[in-house]
Parts: C-alpha cells; sequence; structure tokens
C-alpha cells in the first residue's frame, strides 16, 4: 500500500493542527504452546515470549514515527487469556505469572500489557475461580498488567454469577489502591460480546482465532474529525455524515501504511486497524467536543445520542471505504476521565450515568472510566454490569464496563488518574437497591436472536 503526494500532504496536515496519532500499535502473542501442569514453568516460558516476540517493537515503532512524522503514542502487547494457561494453579500461581509479565513488559519498554484475561460467559471453571480471587492483588500490585473479564456473549446469555463476582472483584481492587483513588480498577474491564483483536487497554487480547504473532494498529483522530466540521458549520446533517466518512477514511489510509510498515520490519502478520475515535485530556483532541460541534449545546442533553449514533456509523463507513482490514471495535469511545469536553459536561451534571448508558447503545464500547462514589456496594456495580451486558447482548454488540468507585470520595469530588487516565468528577448511582438481583445468580438466557444457525 503507498500514499499519494496529496495523501501525504494530507497526513501531515491532520498530524500538525488536528491532534492525528496513532494511538497504539499492539503485537498479539499466542501463548497456548506456553501452557503446562508446572505454574513456574508456565511463568517463565511466558515472560520469555514475551521479551522474545517484543523486543523491537518499542525501537521499531520510534523509528517508523520519526520516519513517518506520525506520532505512535503507545507500544503495547496483547496476549492469549491467561486464565486457563496452569493446571490447578493457586492464587499465588496467577500473582507470580502477572508479576513475570510485568517484568517482561517493563524490561522490553512496551506501555501497557493486555491480556490477563478470563473468558467465562457461560460459567467459570475452577482454574477461572482462582483468577478472579487473585485478580483484586494482580491489579494492585502490578504496573503494566491489563485484566478483562468477559460475562456475557449474544450467544451464551449473560452469567450473573460472573457479574456478581465482578462487582465485588472491583470493590477489592480499589480498595487497595485508595491511595491512587482505586487506580486498579482503570485496568479492568468486564465485557460484553469481547473481540479477539482489539488493540486497546485494558481490554486487549489476542483471541483464541487469532495467528500466533500480529500486529493491531489503534489510530484515533477526534481532532482531525471536528477540524473537517469546522469548514461545513451550516451544512445539513447529511452533508455532516458526509465529512465524517471523508475525515475517516484519511485516517484510516494513514493509520494502514503505518501498521503495514511495522509488520514488516518486525516480521509478523498485520492484524486490523482499529479505527475508534479515541479521545485525550488535550484540548482539542475530543469526541464530546465533536457531538458539540455536530449541534449540541452540551453533551449530555437531549440528541446527544442520535448524534453519536451518526458519527459512529459514518466513521465505520469511512474507515470501510479505506481498507479491507478494519476490526476491533472501531467507532466512537467516550471515556469521561479521557476527554476534556466529557468530564466538563459531566462535571457540570449535563452527563449523567443514566444517559451515559443510553449512548453506550450506538457507540463503541461501554461505560469507559467512569468514577462513582468509594462506598457505591458491590452489588450496585454488579447491577451496572448487568445492564451495559444486556445492551450487549440484545444488540449483538461489544457493550463493557470500566467503572472506578474511588474510595473515601463521594459525588461532585474529582478523582485524578494521571496520564492518558486523566481525571474525572464523581458522579451520582442510584440509591435504590439491586442486591436481590444480583443474588439469584443463574444466567439470563440468550435472546432469540443469538439462535443464527
Amino acid at each position: 500500500m503507498s500514499l499519494t503526494l496529496h495523501e501525504i500532504f494530507e497526513t501531515l496536515h491532520m498530524v500538525r493542527d488536528a491532534h492525528l496519532d496513532i494511538r497504539t500499535v499492539t503485537l498479539g502473542l499466542n501463548l497456548q504452546d506456553c501452557a503446562g501442569p508446572d505454574p513456574a514453568r508456565v511463568a517463565d516460558r511466558v515472560a520469555t515470549r514475551i521479551r522474545e516476540r517484543a523486543a523491537r517493537l518499542k525501537a521499531e515503532s520510534r523509528a517508523l514515527s520519526r520516519e513517518y512524522g506520525v506520532p505512535i503514542v503507545n507500544a503495547r502487547v496483547a496476549v492469549t487469556p491467561v486464565a486457563n494457561l496452569m493446571q490447578e494453579p493457586s492464587e499465588a500461581d496467577f500473582l507470580n505469572l502477572a508479576r513475570a509479565m510485568d517484568a517482561a513488559a517493563r524490561e522490553v519498554g512496551v506501555d501497557f500489557l493486555g491480556g490477563f484475561s478470563a473468558l467465562v460467559e457461560k460459567g467459570t471453571t475452577r482454574a477461572e475461580e482462582t483468577y478472579l480471587a487473585a485478580l483484586p492483588t494482580v491489579l494492585a500490585e502490578t504496573e503494566r498488567v491489563c485484566a478483562s473479564v468477559n460475562v456475557a456473549s449474544t450467544h451464551a446469555g449473560i452469567h450473573m454469577g460472573a457479574v456478581a463476582r465482578m462487582g465485588r472483584v472491583i470493590v477489592d481492587a480499589a480498595r487497595r489502591t485508595a491511595d491512587r483513588d482505586g487506580l486498579a480498577c482503570a485496568k479492568l474491564v468486564t465485557f460484553a460480546n469481547a473481540v479477539n483483536d482489539n488493540p486497546f487497554m485494558a481490554g486487549a487480547f489476542h483471541g483464541f482465532g487469532e495467528p500466533e504473532c500480529t500486529v493491531n494498529v489503534g489510530i484515533s483522530g477526534p481532532g482531525v474529525v471536528a477540524r473537517a466540521l469546522d469548514r461545513v458549520p451550516d451544512g445539513d446533517l447529511g452533508v455532516v455524515a458526509e465529512t465524517i466518512k471523508r475525515a475517516a477514511f484519511q485516517i484510516t489510509r494513514a493509520g494502514e501504511l503505518v501498521g503495514r510498515e511495522l509488520s514488516r520490519r518486525l516480521g509478523v502478520e498485520f492484524g486490523v486497524l482499529d479505527l475508534s475515535l479515541a479521545p485525550t485530556n488535550t484540548v482539542g483532541d475530543s469526541v464530546g467536543e465533536i457531538l458539540e460541534k455536530i449541534g449540541l449545546e452540551r453533551v449530555g442533553g437531549h440528541g446527544t445520542t442520535a448524534a453519536l449514533a451518526m458519527l459512529n456509523d459514518a466513521v465505520k463507513k469511512g474507515g470501510a471505504f479505506a481498507s479491507s482490514y478494519v476490526g476491533g471495535l472501531s467507532g466512537a469511545f467516550i471515556p469521561v476521565s479521557e476527554d476534556t469536553v466529557m468530564c466538563r459536561a459531566a462535571e457540570e451534571g449535563a452527563l449523567t450515568l443514566d444517559k451515559l448508558e443510553a449512548m453506550t447503545s450506538v457507540c463503541s464500547v461501554g461505560l469507559d472510566m467512569v468514577a462513582v462514589p468509594g462506598d457505591t456496594p458491590a452489588e450496585t456495580l454488579s447491577a451496572i454490569i448487568a445492564d451495559e451486558a444486556a445492551i450487549g447482548m440484545i444488540n449483538n454488540k461489544t457493550t463493557a464496563v470500566r467503572i472506578i468507585p474511588v474510595p473515601g470520595k463521594g459525588v461532585g469530588e474529582m478523582a485524578r488518574f494521571g496520564g492518558l487516565l486523566g481525571e474525572a468528577p464523581i458522579i451520582a448511582v442510584h440509591a435504590s437497591s439491586a442486591a436481590k438481583l444480583i443474588r439469584r445468580g443463574g444466567r439470563i438466557p440468550a435472546p432469540l436472536n443469538g439462535l443464527k444457525n
């Protein structure tokens, strides 16, 4: 694939004036042949695999960024879900595995390592039960390791026992990092319909249907779309959608060029380009700003879901026309703490938890980086997860929850996480209890549209 001279100049303009960046290049690694009966040996094999295959990832990413003039913000690794790599593991075995992975990631210089994960949408094995018990400690005592748990799918329904467990895991993880505003929870995603090739943290893992090793690229560009909309201030919504499509096309072309070249240099397969509008806390790099340019006075007001639906659809259409390998999640992220306009709207009370939930029905992925009071009951967190899982299950789409109960803080106070994670106002949850619903356990059956064969 090659860019025309016009596309090269367009890319340089997007970098200089519109905050275009490659948010992440993520190396996916298959760990299935690292499995075995000896947990210490498994941990050693996994760490060795990471060191060997990711040794050049950071250096090649930096070199490519310099040569092409496109910032590459993060270099990351995603691995096969680890929950069943060991036979009859203990909690200590999982912690030792996580520490080995963390040390290997630090050694090769990658920013985050995803795939400390489990897929439990239909039930849990003994190893997965132990994994869940160890998870709060793992998240609190490692720096780069990220985790995800898939608790629901359109085909299987919602595993409410796992949903209940995740509420308790989140509370425990927050408590263990109380001195950092519950930061461990920022490294944990609870999914419905998780995808195999998502390059974005904290939910990235290398799915079982993936090749031995791939490069997946996550490219961001809210600023590019926002600047494009400045050129059509009075256009109707059809013009707005077409403008977003064209911007998404340009972003995708630049991202695929970088991804394919990195794959060539590393000698691994190119996987997918995830065209997700992932905001940062940099002014001018906001999905919320796009929605307000479309015509909202404030994100969270009436019309927000409609505007977001149009944005998400136009992004997908533009990206799919530019590349045959668009995958991952590919849409618009709405992480409250990582988007300055979303954060402001939440702080002012315009953007509530209920409105965020409605927005997740039309975007990628779900309730993301939402801070709630530290005394929120585990059952309430589980109920929030169940609601999101239901949206994903019924609509056959990926949804997720990355929620942070901030110890010692309440509604109106700020949680500060630092770096790309930013800060977020703590927003209210409903006071009424869902404890009886969560205690019932069992599985919410799959919907009829899950029976497709």
